[in-house]
């Protein structure tokens, strides 16, 4: 989990140098001294119980992206072939080989064509206008399940700068608390102690949510072009079966 959790935090360093904060430099070079000198297993300590829920977040976030990666592709939503085979046999007005097509390859694009072609099966005649309101309701339900496979990566994005917050008020406050017990015998190790578990947290939760974030921008931007082609798609099949429909 700390590999995968270092790996995910190192992807946002990369993509958001702090170059240019070098204006600090007296400040700054005292904290990154500190912070170079820490294991991750101090970095851990620091931040408490949050840096495992942080971590989590972090794994599941990964395996979303590799998981979208292999799903949100063309030939996953409409693959060539099927899309080729489906129009041979939708010209002929052959639906019950079209079925047969369908239900051996499953995908987006099959499952509106497969409700159009059951639903001229099931009336045996009908209208156009009704065949392409048939696909247009299947299309509307297999944009939806695309796109709200994405909204998990923008939760993550959300939940882990809270989570992260919430690192920083408990940490502030242990500081607070050690000064406010008994300010005559505080002691700078309480201070720090609390300080540090804020800061650690705070970055943390950053670090899971600035990629988490740009994965989805990217998915996003993705799906909505697998859409719009599968959209096309289906109008080409519905052209198909306009001359059958009756």
């Amino acid at each position: 989990m700390k590999r995968i959790f270092s790996w995910w935090s190192g992807a946002a360093c990369a993509a958001f140098p702090v170059s240019g904060f070098a204006q600090d430099a007296a400040p700054a070079s005292s904290v990154l001294g500190a912070a170079d000198g820490m294991t991750w297993a101090q970095i851990i300590e620091a931040g408490g119980f949050l840096i495992y829920v942080l971590a989590g977040m972090s794994v599941v976030g990964l395996a979303l992206v590799l998981y979208f990666v292999m799903v949100l592709r063309r030939e996953q939503i409409l693959p060539a072939g099927l899309f080729a085979d489906l129009s041979v046999q939708l010209r002929k007005g052959d639906f019950g080989a079209a079925e047969k097509t369908c239900e051996s390859r499953p995908c987006a694009l099959s499952s509106i064509a497969l409700a159009a072609i059951r639903h001229k099966l099931r009336v045996g005649t009908t209208e156009i206008g009704l065949l392409r309101e048939t696909m247009e309701g299947e299309g509307g339900r297999q944009a939806t399940l695309m796109q709200n496979q994405t909204q998990y990566l923008l939760d993550i994005a959300i939940i882990a700068p809270m989570i992260g917050l919430l690192g920083t008020v408990m940490g502030m406050l242990r500081a607070f608390n050690s000064v406010a017990l008994d300010l005559a015998r505080a002691r700078p190790l309480e201070l720090a102690e609390g300080v540090a578990q804020a800061l650690v947290t705070t970055i943390a939760g950053l670090l899971v949510a600035i990629p988490a974030m740009v994965a989805y921008a990217y998915f996003r931007g993705r799906t909505s072009r697998l859409i719009t082609e599968l959209e096309g798609a289906a109008a080409d099949l519905a052209a198909e079966m306009q001359e059958h429909a009756r």
